[in-house]
């Protein structure tokens, strides 16, 4: 663990704790692994298609898609593919685990005093799948997902409305995610501090980021 990050949080000035899931608290390598690799082979395998085909096609969607409310809404996929999404998410469901020191961090935040809130695109049935998983509904105070304000976080609607469901101070708000255009969104709002993560899926190479600080432990934002 790098000392010089150690502490680079006042703690002092925070009152909220924002923390996105998938490639934040979760390795995106499951949602990746998933969507990229064995939903395009379950498919092609289900009805009778060649897999690389599938795959490009697949892929093509996802791009248009990306952003959107329903590029992460489950109930899309499956009316678009006819096909029980949920069901195969269950199928590699072994592949679902923290990041490094994540759990060690939500039960240090449990014990700071401050609210902690679960702030993520993820459909409903993911949180709950998830969730199940591994046991992460007892770390936080409330779970929004973006699903309830029909809105991603990657627009202002998504802020707004959760800003007048929790009422907080923007000023004294953490907010960590992996994706940056959420990031520029959530900065665009007047969210103070804001964290990106530089490793979201743990197979792959960190990602720069010259917008945001990033980390990749999460024990050196805890203070001793």
């Amino acid at each position: 663990m790098s000392t010089e990050k150690k502490h680079l949080i006042d703690w002092e000035q925070i009152d909220e704790v924002f923390l996105d899931m998938d490639g934040t608290l979760l390795d995106l390598h499951y949602d990746n692994y998933f969507w990229l690799e064995y939903l395009p082979s379950r498919y092609a395998e289900m009805r009778g298609l060649d897999v690389e085909h599938v795959r490009q096609h697949l892929h093509g969607r996802y791009q248009v898609m990306q952003g959107t409310l329903d590029w992460y809404c489950l109930e899309y996929w499956e009316r678009e593919l006819g096909i029980e999404i949920l069901d195969l998410k269950r199928e590699v469901l072994d592949r679902v685990r923290y990041r490094p020191q994540a759990e060690e961090f939500l039960r240090w935040l449990g014990q700071s005093g401050k609210r902690v809130v679960l702030v993520t695109n993820a459909h409903r049935w993911s949180i709950e799948l998830k969730f199940g998983r591994l046991d992460m509904g007892q770390y936080f105070d409330r779970v929004c997902s973006s699903h309830d304000y029909l809105a991603p976080k990657e627009t202002q609607e998504f802020w707004q409305a959760l800003q007048g469901e929790l009422v907080f101070d923007k000023t004294r708000t953490l907010f960590i995610d992996d994706n940056h255009d959420v990031l520029h969104s959530a900065q665009s709002f007047g969210i103070r501090h804001l964290w990106a993560i530089e490793t979201p899926d743990m197979t792959k190479p960190p990602k720069v980021s010259l917008d945001y600080q990033a980390i990749s432990d999460f024990r050196d934002l805890m203070n001793d």
